[in-house]
């Protein structure tokens, strides 16, 4: 699918009557300056001014191919928010892993097999866990947007949240209390402390927050364990 919108884009450049009009359509939709698209090219930062500009020829297909690849790398290092706007379909870049349960798995097994540790005391009623989707916290706050809020659920809301990348957990919880959707467990992998605010959210919100020590590849193993009934 990327290979797709980078021909879209190629293709929209290349045909244009005014190429250099289309350049600065798409930089500036990929909210880039000339000069972040010049210094990812390794070209003059003049130059993309002159196509921009008309004053240089239209650029040919190796130019348009490069700045094309640019875009995409760009977009990628910040979450490729622009390519999931325009390929709905594409996985997320925050995404790191997800999966369901099609018999779901108890709560306190999900916990037990992260080597878990449930830090909302609260008693609540035991919910079973239907799936998990691992988000790195730091892309999903730079990229996600309202309208791609709903693919980090899968096939059910009734699923573990695992954020990565957690400094104090406060973001994805306040996050997931301005949602309409709330998952049935949020769990941080190795935070570095966990925000008393955080844990305050998910009692408000009735679900348990847990943190485990396990690495992203040992959860992902865990995960695949409970999936074949291991």
């Amino acid at each position: 699918m990327a290979d797709e919108f980078k021909e879209k884009i190629a293709g929209e450049i290349t045909l244009s009557s005014d190429p250099g009009k289309t350049i600065r359509k798409w930089r500036e939709e990929f909210k880039l300056s000339q000069h972040q698209l010049a210094d990812s090219m390794g070209i003059s930062h003049s130059v993309i001014s002159d196509y921009e500009s008309g004053r240089r020829k239209s650029p040919g297909v190796n130019v348009i191919r490069k700045m094309v690849d640019a875009f995409i790398k760009l977009d990628a290092e910040n979450g490729s928010p622009v390519a999931s706007r325009y390929l709905p379909n594409m996985k997320l870049e925050c995404i790191i892993a997800m999966d369901e349960f099609t018999g779901g798995v108890d709560e306190q097994t999900f916990i037990e097999a992260l080597g878990g540790k449930n830090l909302n005391t609260e008693k609540m009623p035991s919910k079973r866990i239907y799936g998990y989707t691992i988000v790195d916290s730091v892309k999903a706050i730079l990229s996600l947007g309202s309208e791609d809020y709903l693919k980090i659920y899968g096939w059910s809301i009734e699923r573990a949240l695992v954020f990565t990348n957690v400094h104090f957990g406060r973001s994805p919880m306040v996050a997931i209390r301005a949602h309409p959707l709330t998952p049935a467990m949020v769990v941080y992998q190795n935070p570095e402390k966990t925000d008393p605010l955080a844990i305050k959210l998910a009692k408000l919100e009735g679900i348990p927050l847990v943190v485990t020590r396990l690495s992203v590849e040992d959860i992902i193993k865990k995960m695949d364990a409970l999936k074949e009934g291991k």
